[in-house]
């Protein structure tokens, strides 16, 4: 049975522990332990009538000695002997050492410079594997391409649809309502302020071809086929499928990479064909129903008014933009781990990075065509 006495011997204290400590038996005594008095002075613990001992006996005791020393001491001093005692005491004295974690923590400049620091080695090793996967994946579709019959195009048919056809929906309708929301824009600014309400076809058909219908196309690709592909490709590193096909000696670049690859650049400019066509539509609607601008009128004004360059200006962005959209997704994918927390992971990884890509390759693309006067 166990039990314990607090003594003062030869002007010491010692705690006087006897029968077993452990989880079992220390359940009733830790309420008279609390009550023990703080003594502010040092205590010894006396082991000679210890049986059993195991962590929870241990760490109960150690506390005890804690509390009545007022502070966490840096060795349990003991009385006779015990087989497991010095052990576990020692074991458990790391749960009162004040460890780093405890000092309060102050962000400095340097940390700040630090974590910049290694914010912008990783976008450099970001980039660098990227561009390296970019590259592989390049020459892998220019060989196929150079011997058709080895390109899968069951696989690639299926991923047209999957990404193309089935995205047609989605795209047509948002694009619709963008169209909309210029239309509403320019009957705002260029009716009510400027007196100029015709100029709204303008604006509709200049930003629709130029900007909005492709980059719409392409940031509703990488939110719905960037993470569809991402987690397809993912889920086959998981189930170690694409180390199997490495055993088989299958290339997957070859059987994966590059038949979405292909599927993106058929079926990206005509999403974004459809996105221009549509969000026209919606600009064609707005000025009907609200601006008393008939389809007839808008029709001619856009013809009129809006060089087709404009349309092709926007449509020579949908193969670079499919190209960011297959690139990423598949490689975030080849990048999965074992786990599902790594397929999280990669999958927001796959989407943000597209999305970011987009929008530069865009920025990049509008300064260029402003420095060629195009």
């Amino acid at each position: 049975m166990s039990a314990f006495q607090l003594n003062q011997t030869d002007g010491r204290n010692v705690l006087v522990v006897e029968g077993d400590w452990t989880i079992d038996t220390i359940g009733r005594l830790e309420r008279d332990l609390v009550a023990l008095p703080s003594l502010h002075q040092d205590i010894s613990v006396d082991v000679s009538n210890l049986g059993a001992l195991d962590t929870a006996g241990a760490f109960l005791i150690a506390r005890t000695v804690s509390e009545i020393e007022a502070e966490a001491p840096e060795h349990i001093d003991l009385i006779g002997d015990h087989p497991q005692a010095e052990t576990l005491f020692r074991l458990v004295q790391t749960a009162f050492e004040p460890g780093e974690d405890a000092k309060p923590y102050r962000f400095s400049v340097i940390d700040l410079l630090a974590r910049i620091g290694e914010g912008g080695l990783e976008f450099l090793r970001e980039a660098r594997s990227t561009l390296s996967f970019l590259g592989r994946s390049a020459v892998t579709t220019v060989k196929l391409l150079l011997t058709p019959h080895r390109i899968r195009w069951t696989s690639v048919v299926a991923i047209m649809e999957e990404a193309g056809l089935d995205a047609l929906p989605i795209v047509a309708f948002l694009s619709f309502f963008i169209g909309v929301v210029i239309a509403f824009i320019g009957a705002t600014i260029l009716g009510q302020t400027f007196g100029a309400t015709v100029f709204t076809v303008d604006l509709v058909g200049w930003v629709m071809l130029r900007e909005f219908g492709v980059v719409l196309t392409g940031i509703l690709l990488a939110g719905r086929t960037n993470s569809s592909f991402t987690a397809q490709i993912g889920s086959m590193r998981m189930r170690q499928e694409v180390d199997a096909m490495k055993t088989f000696g299958l290339d997957p670049v070859e059987v994966l990479v590059v038949p979405r690859i292909l599927a993106m650049l058929v079926m990206t400019p005509f999403l974004t064909f459809a996105a221009t066509l549509s969000g026209l539509f919606g600009g064609l609607v707005i000025s009907w129903l609200v601006l008393d601008i008939s389809p007839i009128l808008f029709i001619t004004r856009l013809q009129e008014m809006v060089p087709v360059r404009n349309f092709w200006v926007g449509l020579s962005k949908a193969p670079v933009f499919a190209l960011i959209v297959a690139i990423i997704a598949c490689r975030q994918g080849l990048l999965v781990g074992g786990d599902v927390q790594s397929l999280g992971k990669a999958t927001t990884a796959s989407v943000v990075q597209a999305i970011f890509l987009i929008i530069v390759t865009d920025a990049i693309y509008a300064m260029v065509f402003m420095e060629l006067g195009i």
